[in-house]
């Protein structure tokens, strides 16, 4: 087998792994803080734990990339790995949330493996293979994101959440073993160019293609996580009993990753056909219509249809924008830029929460909806103007020629 395909597959295993442990645990912080006591400011203290991890990582992935480009994107998986691993172990034991904020803001600084094993794909791959790849790289996430809940969900059911967060640490654990034996980065140079964070943000701010989609990625992550700290609280709500909150959460969370684990592979084939632009465009207005149909839904079974719905559609949002990072930026650039579009994702997806806790504090949960699909809705009309002004500019240029 070539070497790119391998470190594909196992990428992809690694992903698969990694996205599990994370959806076995996150989505739980919510009901977690009940039950070690925090009966007060739920939600904020909810949407305060969500948002740490995302700023610390804003702060730290420009860094983390110049690090890959100077000693390979692999070393920077593995060491992501066992941050992983240590952080979920040490969960398993925390007994107040000030424990639960140090620990992720640590996460947010030192991890990174799924943006790591998306860099290492999109500058290991094959330019005419890079789309399929990064393709086929998001069903691993989207599968492991169904598997999360539900084997969280069961975990914490059966044997409490502190075992789910033990559970997650030795699944990543093992999904770093992996990436160390089998995984080759091949047509590695490490970078002798002694810049700094300070000239990268200049060199990409000069590519107004990579600009947007940094803006895009941003509103994206922002509105993924604005619902984030609500949710569970608002599935139990519906389902009107907390006994199986942790299970019947888990099962309504996999939904959308049941549907992007059907649906990606088609996105992914349609986008080498149409292009991400247009691909792109269609998840976000999916996506934003979806998030708002969720408001007109009060009983458990018409919120979950709706949001495997909106799983369909949304599942092709972050492929493409990852696929327009590679189509927007130089090949010696494209570590350093996927690092950049980390940080725009740890940027929203440290907004997002914030806003998603203080709405839920103040308003009804409806209201965190509406917001969502507006900042989706947003994001699509920014998407739809790009792909106007690319065309308008391929068009000139092919008169021009």
């Amino acid at each position: 087998m070539l070497n790119w395909k391998r470190n594909l597959w196992v990428l992809w295993i690694g992903v698969f792994f990694t996205a599990a442990s994370f959806s076995m645990v996150i989505p739980f912080l919510p009901i977690f803080l009940l039950q070690i006591g925090v009966h007060e400011h739920t939600e904020m203290w909810a949407g305060l734990l969500f948002s740490s991890a995302f700023f610390a990582g804003a702060i730290a992935s420009p860094f983390w990339g110049r690090m890959a480009d100077k000693y390979g994107r692999k070393p920077m998986i593995i060491r992501a790995g066992f941050v992983l691993f240590v952080i979920y172990t040490l969960m398993a034991f925390v007994t107040n949330p000030y424990q639960i904020l140090v620990l992720r803001i640590l996460q947010g600084l030192l991890s990174g493996f799924i943006p790591g094993a998306i860099a290492l794909i999109g500058t290991n791959t094959p330019n005419n293979k890079v789309g399929y790849a990064l393709s086929l790289i998001s069903t691993a996430s989207a599968s492991g994101t169904i598997l999360g809940p539900l084997l969280g969900g069961g975990i914490s059911h059966l044997v409490g959440n502190r075992w789910a967060f033990a559970t997650a640490g030795m699944i990543v654990f093992f999904a770093t073993l992996l990436i160390i034996f089998w995984v080759v980065e091949e047509n590695f140079t490490p970078s002798k160019v002694r810049g700094s964070i300070k000239t990268d943000f200049k060199l990409a701010l000069t590519n107004r293609p990579f600009v947007l989609v940094l803006i895009l990625t941003v509103l994206t992550s922002c509105s993924v996580m604005t619902i984030e700290p609500v949710l569970p609280l608002y599935i139990v709500k519906l389902g009107g009993s907390s006994e199986n909150a942790s299970l019947l959460a888990g099962v309504v969370f996999s939904l959308p990753g049941i549907a992007s684990a059907l649906f990606a592979p088609f996105w992914g084939k349609w986008a080498d056909k149409v292009g991400f632009q247009r691909v792109l465009f269609i998840g976000l207005l999916g996506g934003g219509l979806g998030t708002l149909a969720q408001v007109l839904f009060s009983q458990i079974w018409g919120f979950s249809l709706i949001r495997f719905v909106f799983g369909i559609f949304f599942c092709a949002v972050y492929p493409a924008l990852n696929g327009l990072v590679v189509k927007s930026t130089p090949e010696d650039f494209r570590g350093r830029a996927f690092s950049l579009n980390q940080t725009a994702n740890q940027i929203g997806g440290m907004t997002g929460p914030m806003i998603g806790g203080f709405l839920g504090g103040i308003f009804p949960v409806q209201m965190v909806f509406i917001v969502t699909g507006i900042l989706l809705l947003i994001a699509t009309g920014m998407a739809f103007w790009n792909g106007n002004n690319l065309s308008s500019k391929a068009l000139k240029r092919k008169a021009l020629s």
